[in-house]
């Protein structure tokens, strides 16, 4: 097989893991962090600049590159590797949490959900077998079969039959993928019910997927929320697959379900915020265009050695945002994703050190939250 997940080590305090998952474009490191790009490009960088940050793995987004330029443009191009000109692993998304964010114009039944194309009104018929066969056409490295979201809170029954949809066409993109130079990953639903939660877990756990992802969460439930679901979900799902918690971003929660378990994350919260002049320091949140930096000639962090931090001042940086200057989102994004992956980095030496607690402690006392 083409994909193994080597453990090699876990935190006897925590449960959190040290791992390699070994894919055909290279090794990704976890606990690790995925930046997200999009529709073909992590926002205001070039690829060398996302490889720059530390990134072992990006990700792509189905739903997105499902419509423009469309799986067969993307196969015509050599893929998502040969187009992103990214040489490591990649990740898409099955476009289920898109195309159910759309609402007003999905329809969801037993064999697909039935959306108007955002672009040119068109009517797309998404069945798990054709989210498949883009992700396939895509040729990424993992890809996640189509699921069943619900928005938040939601009655139980609803949230069963969602989760019970999620799981039969979990089953229909395992018997439909034909490549086996393509890891396929499962996604636990269940809301915010810890026994649905595990009982997805369960059955899931029993097909043959060589990962699976924690889904449905970071929709506006509380971070206690998501920890306890996450805590009560990780250890019904096989110990020798990576465990893929699905849009959570912020670095306090990536440390937190490190020690529930999971080993990979992606969010956009590190380029969005970037984008919008807020950054992400060793010493907590830094809101570029404060008038404070006006004159600031220190960096934006000093124990930070990315390129934004290490050739610019404060005062600068604010000066483009202020400005309205396209550099200025660019340089905050490549600082916030080389931020994350530090903070990554440090908890996969915490967790080989034994002193992930410690670790997180200081982290929380650096950013303020104790």
């Amino acid at each position: 097989m083409s994909f193994r997940f080597e453990l090699h080590q876990t935190d006897p305090q925590t449960g959190a893991r040290r791992g390699t998952f070994q894919t055909p474009h290279g090794p990704v490191q976890t606990p690790g962090f995925m930046p997200v790009g999009t529709q073909g490009t992590v926002k205001g960088l070039t690829i060398d600049q996302v490889k720059s940050t530390g990134a072992h793995m990006i990700l792509g987004n189905t739903y997105h590159l499902g419509l423009r330029p469309g799986p067969e443009i993307v196969r015509a191009l050599g893929g998502l590797h040969a187009m992103f000109a990214w040489d490591g692993p990649i990740l898409t998304d099955s476009g289920g949490f898109q195309v159910f964010s759309l609402k007003d114009i999905s329809k969801i039944n037993e064999q697909s959900v039935v959306f108007r194309s955002h672009i040119d009104g068109a009517i797309v018929d998404l069945t798990p077998e054709y989210s498949i066969e883009i992700q396939e056409a895509l040729g990424s490295d993992v890809a996640m079969v189509l699921d069943h979201v619900v928005a938040l809170p939601a009655p139980d029954g609803e949230v069963q039959d969602a989760m019970e949809r999620s799981i039969r066409w979990a089953k229909r993109c395992l018997e439909h993928a034909s490549r086996a130079d393509q890891a396929k990953f499962a996604i636990v639903q269940g809301g915010l019910n810890t026994e649905l939660r595990q009982q997805c877990a369960r059955e899931l756990a029993t097909m043959d997927f060589e990962g699976f992802a924690v889904g449905g969460l970071s929709v506006g439930e509380t971070p206690d929320e998501m920890y306890r679901i996450t805590a009560a979900t990780t250890p019904e799902l096989p110990v020798e697959r990576p465990r893929y918690l699905m849009g959570v971003g912020r670095p306090i929660d990536l440390l937190e379900s490190i020690t529930r378990g999971i080993d990979l994350f992606d969010c956009v919260m590190p380029t969005r915020n970037g984008r919008n002049g807020f950054a992400f320091t060793e010493n907590g949140h830094v809101k570029i265009r404060n008038a404070v930096h006006k004159t600031d000639t220190s960096p934006l962090d000093p124990t930070c050695d990315c390129f934004t931090c290490t050739r610019h001042s404060r005062g600068y940086l604010r000066h483009l945002f202020i400005a309205g200057e396209m550099l200025g989102p660019s340089l905050l994004s490549l600082h916030n994703l080389h931020y994350y992956q530090r903070v990554m980095a440090g908890a996969r030496t915490a967790i080989e050190a034994g002193t992930l607690t410690e670790y997180i402690a200081e982290k929380k006392r650096l950013w303020g939250m104790q």
